[in-house]
């Protein structure tokens, strides 16, 4: 017996490694040191810092995976990974500067995981940071056939005077909301509970292909398959160029009640408006069709806000006309108050 007999294919892991070489090397900034194939990566700190604070972060895509599979489309979960990763490291003012990736399977699919990597490279460009290295394991028997699962880790820089840890933060403070591009990769075990349940009752045998009246002709899958908003490089350009920014919270798992408060000062909590921002589609149509309440969207899902800035309210009105600049849509969500650290202002009963 050898290796190959017990699953693991040695010389296919090889050619995986060749196969994405360029996809790597399309992510590498100046500051990369060596090339892919090592033991470990190598990445030089940028020059001008005088007191430099690396910040990390790690994260996966949940059972998201399991929609791609179902629908074998694999090339926007890996953008998801790193946004994930990138975007929780921002909130720190951190600029992401390396992604490491690990991918495990039962057995190597190179066309799907070719995918996967080139997701993750693109991912990497739209934040700016170097796809360091990563590690592949074929692991025979532990997934199912087809299946594989990710996790991502990032490191970024910050100046020390520059980052930010709530301390910032002032009463009267503006939040403001960054629009999110849909689901994004949180909450999808509760998105498949409701799929599934109707599926079985009304919805056909291929439920994610159905075009829900509500989602404007798009199919479910599509819409839900829609990769993670990254927000690094229009949020750090804004305070290169002087935008003042007291703090930021990434929305993801737990939503705007869970992770707003994680960007708060003592003695400090939010006033929002939940009727100043517009609701995407997919959020009513899960309301609707999963009955859930109000409450628990706000504390399962993002419902259109993915990322949220603290500003002074002199400034609110310059950096949301910055941002719709960049193309990214930005509502004037709420404000900082006196308070114990809560969210005010979730909304009751049903979507509207």
């Amino acid at each position: 017996m050898d290796y190959r007999e017990a699953g693991v294919d040695i010389e296919a892991g090889r050619a995986f490694v060749k196969q994405i070489r360029t996809l790597v090397q399309s992510t590498h900034r100046s500051e990369v040191m060596g090339g892919l194939g090592g033991f470990s990566g190598c990445f030089q700190l940028p020059a001008g810092y005088q007191e430099p604070v690396l910040v990390s972060g790690t994260d996966g895509v949940g059972t998201k995976l399991k929609l791609a599979g179902e629908l074998n489309c694999h090339d926007t979960v890996g953008i998801d990974l790193v946004a994930m990763c990138v975007n929780d490291v921002l909130t720190s003012g951190a600029e992401p500067l390396f992604f490491l990736d690990y991918l495990a399977t039962g057995k190597l699919n190179s066309q799907q995981l070719t995918e996967v990597v080139a997701g993750i490279a693109q991912g990497c460009r739209l934040a700016g940071c170097a796809l360091l290295g990563g590690e592949t394991a074929e692991m025979p028997g532990f997934y199912q056939p087809g299946e594989y699962d990710l996790a991502g880790f990032c490191v970024g820089i910050v100046e020390k005077s520059q980052m930010l840890d709530g301390s910032q933060v002032q009463v009267g403070d503006v939040a403001i909301g960054l629009a999110s591009q849909g689901v994004h990769s949180n909450g999808f075990s509760l998105v498949r509970k409701i799929v599934s349940t109707l599926s079985e009752q009304t919805l056909p045998s291929a439920p994610w292909n159905i075009c829900p009246e509500i989602l404007t002709g798009k199919s479910l899958g599509k819409v839900l398959l829609t990769p993670t908003q990254i927000y690094v490089k229009p949020v750090l350009n804004a305070r290169r160029a002087g935008l003042d920014i007291h703090g930021m919270a990434h929305i993801t798992g737990g939503g705007i009640p869970e992770n707003l408060p994680r960007c708060l000062d003592v003695n400090q909590s939010i006033q929002i408006d939940s009727s100043s921002w517009i609701i995407p589609p997919i959020f009513q149509w899960l309301a609707e069709a999963g009955q859930v309440s109000i409450d628990d969207m706000f504390n399962t899902f993002n419902m259109g806000i993915g990322f949220v800035l603290l500003v002074p309210p002199e400034q609110a009105e310059q950096i949301r006309h910055w941002f719709d600049a960049e193309g990214i849509t930005a509502y004037a969500i709420g404000q900082v108050i006196e308070g114990n650290g809560s969210i005010l202002g979730i909304p009751q009963g049903s979507i509207s």
